[in-house]
């Protein structure tokens, strides 16, 4: 094989949600590779500031502010950003849409809708609005960000969360028989267990993994770009559990 392993030079690749944590630390990894990437966030200024770094340390970066639950924006964005060649569904419940920790027979089915919508609805909506130019293209890459809750069921109070990131790592193992004779891969990350702002409850959560520490979003960036690559062009429809051996399958 010439030239570097996972070379991603001349690649257009979406991140959604990649203002902060795992997804900054995705767009980065892909740029470093050579990708250019579309940094997505809800929040204008936190989609810049990520660019403007990885514009800074060298690559190419562009910014698209939508919400992943708006089929019309993300249409739009892509239309404004694309073609896309690698589309990371990273984008999660958090902010505008909060997740309320709490037992599913106390819940108020109203608490539902928004880990759903940007969990699955997002994931689906993006995907859509790639997929075809991929598989016209001849080539392309699905990674979503999914989560063990969508696996497992490992935490208790999160149930809305548990089934809108199972069902966003369902779609793309479906979607991937779809579209591999076209060149297309659709592959899922579930991630274990990050590290927190705060440095005592990171260690905390750290002995109760394998290895002994928490995920960092460059153990998730590094995880994407080997997706992306053309090395992984035979690897599909598979859900990766990414969380230092806390859960094996």
């Amino acid at each position: 094989m010439n030239g570097p392993m996972f070379d991603l030079t001349g690649r257009s690749a979406l991140v959604t949600g990649a203002g902060q944590g795992v997804g900054a630390g995705v767009a980065r990894a892909l740029a470093a590779q050579g990708a250019k990437v579309v940094v997505n966030d809800l929040r204008p200024g936190r989609a810049e500031a990520v660019a403007a770094d990885i514009v800074g340390a060298g690559g190419r970066a562009e910014t698209a502010a939508f919400d992943v639950t708006n089929l019309a924006a993300v249409t739009a964005a892509v239309g404004a950003h694309g073609p896309v060649d690698i589309l990371v569904n990273n984008a999660g419940v958090g902010g505008e849409h909060p997740m309320a920790v709490q037992a599913f027979r106390d819940m108020d089915p109203a608490a539902w809708d928004g880990p759903i919508r940007v969990n699955l609805y997002g994931v689906m909506y993006c995907c859509h609005a790639v997929v075809d130019g991929m598989c016209d293209r001849g080539w392309g890459r699905v990674i979503t960000i999914s989560s063990g809750a969508g696996t497992a069921g490992v935490n208790i109070g999160v149930s809305p969360y548990s089934a809108g990131k199972g069902g966003g790592l369902a779609f793309t193992r479906t979607l991937a028989l779809e579209v591999a004779r076209h060149g297309v891969t659709a592959n899922t990350l579930a991630l274990g267990l990050m590290g927190m702002t705060d440095p005592t409850v990171t260690a905390r959560l750290a002995r109760s993994i394998p290895v002994g520490r928490t995920g960092t979003p460059m153990d998730v960036g590094a995880a994407c770009v080997w997706l992306a690559s053309e090395e992984a062009g035979w690897v599909t429809g598979q859900t990766i559990e990414l969380n230092g051996g806390a859960v094996t399958t």
